[in-house]
């Protein structure tokens, strides 16, 4: 995947998965070595970061203070066609957050409209042979679970050569 300077996302970091992943992201996905860390994506891409101003990031705090903090497990691997990633449970919150931002900003519908479903994930590897795929599959299959506590979302931006934290948005303690 390429990026362009000015784009944003909004991810959920999970730094518990950091062990398991990294080795085999910062080989296998692209996003990694620009400074992505191990994440559930809620809405890539968001809006152009010219177009962020006060107001978007305060709809954004109020809306995640909303959103109670949450345990989440990785407990198995899924498949899209050239892609390994770990299932996040429960799924529910993440897809729940994408469509309360996209209903605020239709314009920034996620993967830019590319895909009738949004499968919440956490990207392992992809863009390679199945015989790599099988084998990255084994090894991390192999140490799941992991457990995860959900407390916070990020909105990142490309500056051409790397991504970076812009804002936390912390969610409601439970």
């Amino acid at each position: 995947m390429s990026f362009e300077a000015g784009q944003t996302a909004i991810i959920v970091a999970v730094p518990e998965a950091g062990h398991l992943v990294d080795r085999w992201r910062q080989l296998y996905d692209s996003s990694a070595p620009l400074g992505v860390p191990a994440h559930v994506t809620i809405l890539y891409p968001f809006l152009e970061i010219g177009r962020i101003d006060e107001s978007v990031v305060e709809q954004l705090r109020q809306l995640f203070a909303r959103q109670p903090a949450v345990q989440v497990k990785f407990h198995r691997c899924g498949r899209f066609p050239d892609v390994l990633y770990l299932e996040p449970e429960p799924a529910d919150t993440f897809k729940s957050l994408t469509a309360s931002i996209v209903e605020h900003w239709p314009e920034a519908p996620p993967y830019g409209g590319a895909h009738d479903e949004v499968v919440p994930h956490l990207t392992v590897a992809g863009g390679i042979d199945e015989e790599t795929l099988a084998l990255i599959e084994g090894d991390v299959a192999a140490r799941l679970p992991v457990q995860a506590a959900v407390t916070e979302a990020r909105l990142i931006a490309f500056d051409g050569s790397q991504w970076a934290t812009r804002t936390r948005f912390p969610f409601a303690r439970r």
